[in-house]
């Protein structure tokens, strides 16, 4: 440029300064400033800024220009929003702002898990919609509920050509109205009569819109490898990505045997299967305290299940089958089993079967033990938090790059009505960054974003969510690693998550500086039907 003449080069200059004025005059909805940001592939954390308009994001790194809203990260953390693959949310419309949800991070959730959901799926979407939510919902069309509305209250027996036609066209218009795949629930009434055929048929069925097939399988307890093997017959047959929920050796008699169960998995990925599974941050699960009775005792009515207890001979077979579950799962009582909610009687609330055995019948032998779980079903049943898995195999599961973050809670107000439910609803995420990676170093932190992020997106199709890059929607979590802390217990469940200060949900900020700001700009996520993977 020194060659130039005079007039050319002040030209030229004036050109250049122009160019950087405008650049620098960029304006944007949303200017995140001073992040460390952590973008969701499993890449290195790295220092810049993130732009936002119109609710997605268009620029990351080193951006310059203004915004309408502007946050000063202050070298906190910014990753995508968590996405919970594994939740049970069917009742989201009745608390739309989801409070414990956004407290840990999850801007994103999958509801209609193990075999649950609505049926009509367009109807749950606009339900979801009027409700006006936080968060961005998703949902799988649930086994047991397509099976319990075509086979109409018989259940132990498999369904007729025509059954079996009807739960197909449900799963067929559930997957046209946005569902992302198939749930089952294999332990669960009326599911766990069904056979691997009937399942694969609806699975062949989700598999043609693109869908996956997710499973709380039929055994989590020394016949795991069994259910594996179900799982990965169903997927191989029905050509379908499968999703194992919840991964977990439950029972002291499974203890110990991760690296099996994981080798299998790995195996059945070699063979060309696209295998991926979930895992909550705890060594207690959660469930109704009915999965302690066997499934044929409550097959049918109350009044069939009342009828049972009363016959002498029935009853004792089912005391025997109950004896034959303990035995399995290497246990001599219910000690491990603790009532997390019983509307009649709330005085049980947060008591194991033993406590409550010798609060309400004076002994808390194994007898009354068992009489005392027959008169809860008896009176509606209870959910419980079953303390069943191990540490060790716990860390061994969240180590395996192919397991996301995911809850198996729903959402919670902070409030308690006389409940004691499982911490996971609202501190697992926290509980993985603050223990797992914070303090265990189990997880490099990159790697455990990675888990809530990306993979669950890749996984479920959930596209241009789950990481921090040009044109995906600015789902956008801010916390300071170290101070994310997860206070609720499993004495004390009810406290939201610590060390989140600002969340973004497509575009919109939902908590800014750790307050609530009242908007509400998520809602449904309609997967897009779309051929086969593969």
């Amino acid at each position: 440029m020194k060659n130039l003449p005079l007039p050319l080069l002040l030209i030229v200059g004036c050109l250049i300064i122009v160019f950087f004025v405008v650049r620098g005059s960029e304006r944007y909805d949303l200017l995140i400033r001073n992040a460390r940001i952590v973008d969701g592939t499993g890449a290195p954390a790295v220092r810049g800024n993130i732009a936002v308009r119109d609710g997605r994001i268009v620029a990351v790194g080193e951006v310059t220009g203004s915004a309408e809203t502007e946050i000063d990260a202050g070298g906190a953390v910014a990753a995508p929003g968590f996405i919970d693959v594994h939740t049970h949310s069917e009742n989201i419309a009745r608390l739309p702002g989801a409070e414990n949800f956004v407290r840990m991070g999850v801007t994103t959730i999958v509801t209609g898990n193990c075999g649950g959901s609505r049926t009509d799926i367009a109807k749950f979407f606009a339900d979801v919609d009027e409700a006006d939510c936080a968060i961005n919902v998703a949902t799988l069309v649930g086994h047991n509920s397509v099976r319990e509305k075509a086979m109409r209250g018989s259940f132990d027996r498999p369904p007729s050509a025509g059954e079996l036609e009807e739960m197909k066209a449900l799963v067929d218009q559930g997957m046209k109205d946005g569902a992302v795949g198939l749930s089952t629930g294999l332990i669960y009434l009326p599911g766990s009569f069904a056979k691997p055929e009937e399942i694969i048929e609806l699975a062949k069925v989700a598999s043609a819109h693109g869908g996956i097939y997710v499973s709380h399988m039929r055994a989590e307890t020394v016949k795991i490898f069994d259910a594996l093997s179900e799982l990965l017959r169903i997927a191989r047959e029905a050509k379908i990505r499968a999703e194992v929920s919840h991964l977990k050796l439950s029972g002291p008699s499974a203890w110990g045997r991760a690296n099996e169960v994981l080798a299998m998995l790995d195996k059945a990925r070699a063979e060309g299967l696209s295998i991926t599974h979930d895992a909550y941050a705890y060594t207690a699960s959660s469930t109704g305290l009915a999965q302690l009775i066997p499934d044929k005792a409550r097959e049918g009515t109350d009044k069939d299940f009342r009828d049972r207890l009363a016959d002498p001979q029935k009853k004792a077979e089912i005391i025997a089958g109950m004896q034959e579950m303990r035995e399995r799962q290497g246990r001599s009582d219910y000690t491990y089993a603790v009532i997390a909610r019983f509307g009649p009687d709330p005085s049980l609330n947060g008591k194991t079967i033993p406590q409550a055995a010798m609060l309400k019948r004076g002994s808390d032998s194994l007898e009354d033990q068992i009489e005392l779980i027959f008169d809860i079903q008896r009176r509606g049943g209870a959910s419980g938090v079953f303390h069943g898995m191990s540490e060790p195999d716990l860390q061994a599961f969240l180590r395996h790059p192919a397991t996301m973050i995911a809850s198996d809670g729903g959402p919670r107000s902070g409030k308690s009505s006389g409940d004691v439910p499982h911490p996971r609803s609202y501190g697992n995420n926290a509980r993985v960054l603050g223990r797992y990676v914070r303090e265990l170093k189990i997880l490099p932190l990159e790697e455990a974003v990675r888990r809530m992020t990306s993979l669950p997106a890749k996984t479920f199709q959930l596209k241009d969510r789950g990481t921090l890059r040009p044109g995906a929607f600015a789902d956008i979590v801010i916390f300071d690693p170290a101070k994310v802390n997860d206070p609720a217990t499993y004495d004390d469940p009810h406290h939201m998550a610590e060390g989140f200060s600002d969340i973004i949900v497509n575009g919109d900020v939902v908590l800014r500086a750790g307050a609530l700001s009242g908007n509400r700009p998520g809602g449904p996520l309609r997967f897009t039907p779309q051929p086969a993977v593969p």
